[in-house]
C-alpha cells in the first residue's frame, strides 16, 4: 500500500497510489483534509481499510511533493563515514549527529523538475530516507524507535552548495531555496525492520550511478536518531526525519558536477520506489 498527495483536475487529493491510478481518499475522511493530517491523527491503519474497497478515481494526476503542510523536517546530516571523510578535516567520526531543518516550500514532488535559482549553479543532489513519525514520544529509547515510525518516503535534499558556506555555524540558507529538493513519491506503510535495516540507496544522474550504500552502514542508525531527536523536543506524529545520505554528491566529485538544466535525478530505495526529477532553471 501506497499514498500519496497529487494534484488532478486543478485540485489537490491524497489517496492510494495503485499500478493504473490514484485512489483519492479525501472524501473519506472529511476530518483529515491532508495527508498530514490523517498522519498527525495516527490515521494511517483507517487509510489502509478504506483503500481496500474503493476504486480508482483518477488516472491522470500528477504527484505533489508527499506531505506538502509537512510543519516539522529534521536532517541528519554528514551521517556516512566516507561522508565524514569528504570534508578532508581530518576529524574522527562525530560523537553526535548533525542537524539542520528544512521546510516544505524546498521540495517539489516525482516527476517534477527541481529548479536552479539564477544566484547561484551549485545545485546539488543528496539521496535519502526519510521516516515520517506516527506515535507521539519524548526521550525515545532505541529499542522502542520504530515503534514510533508510521511510514518511509525517499527524499532527494537538494542543496545549493555555495550558499551552505554562507555562515559559520549553519546550512539553513543553503538548504531551503524553493522547489530545489523533492520527497515522495509516496509513503510506504512502515511495518517490518528489515524496510530500513536492509534498505540501500542508489542515486543516479542521467543513468549514471554516483551514490550507491546502505542505511546499515551510517555513523548514527535510525533508531539512534530518534533517541537523539527526541531527548530535546517531543516528536509528533507527521515528523519527518530525513536521516542522512552517502557519498558521491556532486560537490565531492574532481572536478564537482552540480546539476544543470535537463539532467535528470533518480533516488531508488528498495522496497519503497524511484524518485525521479528533472531540472530547470527558474523563470525570470
Amino acid at each position: 500500500m501506497r499514498f500519496a498527495t497529487y494534484t488532478a483536475q486543478g485540485q489537490s487529493f491524497y489517496g492510494a497510489v495503485t499500478d493504473s491510478g490514484m485512489i483519492t481518499l479525501n472524501d473519506s475522511f472529511p476530518q483529515w483534509p491532508t495527508l498530514f493530517d490523517a498522519m498527525a491523527a495516527q490515521g494511517i491503519g483507517q487509510l489502509i481499510a478504506a483503500a481496500k474497497d474503493k476504486p480508482i478515481t483518477h488516472h491522470d494526476f500528477t504527484y505533489d511533493m508527499v506531505m506538502p503542510n509537512a510543519r516539522r523536517i529534521l536532517c541528519v546530516g554528514v551521517n556516512f563515514p566516507e561522508r565524514n571523510a569528504e570534508y578532508k578535516d581530518g576529524s574522527e567520526q562525530p560523537k553526535f549527529m548533525s542537524l539542520f531543518p528544512r521546510f516544505a516550500s524546498g521540495f517539489t514532488g516525482h516527476d517534477r523538475p527541481l529548479i536552479r535559482p539564477p544566484e547561484s549553479h551549485q545545485l546539488d543532489y543528496e539521496g535519502e530516507v526519510a521516516i515520517v513519525i506516527g506515535k507521539p514520544g519524548r526521550r525515545i529509547t532505541q529499542a522502542n524507535a520504530y515503534d514510533h515510525i508510521a511510514a518511509l518516503t525517499i527524499c532527494n535534499e537538494g542543496t545549493i552548495r555555495d550558499w551552505v558556506r554562507h555562515a559559520k555555524f549553519n546550512v539553513t540558507q543553503g538548504k531551503n531555496w524553493d522547489n530545489s529538493a523533492s520527497m515522495g513519491p509516496w509513503l510506504v506503510p512502515f511495518t517490518d525492520p528489515a524496510q530500513i535495516d536492509d534498505a540501500r540507496i542508489i542515486t543516479r544522474v542521467n543513468g549514471e550511478i554516483r551514490q550507491d550504500d546502505v542505511l546499515s552502514r551510517m555513523m548514527h542508525p535510525i533508531r539512534r536518531e530518534i533517541e537523539y531527536i527526541s531527548t530535546f523536543m517531543t516528536l509528533q506524529p507527521g515528523d519527518i526525519i530525513v536521516t542522512g545520505t552517502p557519498t558521491g554528491s556532486g560537490a565531492r566529485l574532481d572536478p564537482p558536477q552540480y546539476l544543470k538544466p535537463g539532467d535528470v535525478v533518480e533516488v531508488e530505495v528498495n522496497g519503497i520506489g524511484t524518485l525521479r526529477n528533472t531540472v530547470e532553471d527558474e523563470a525570470q
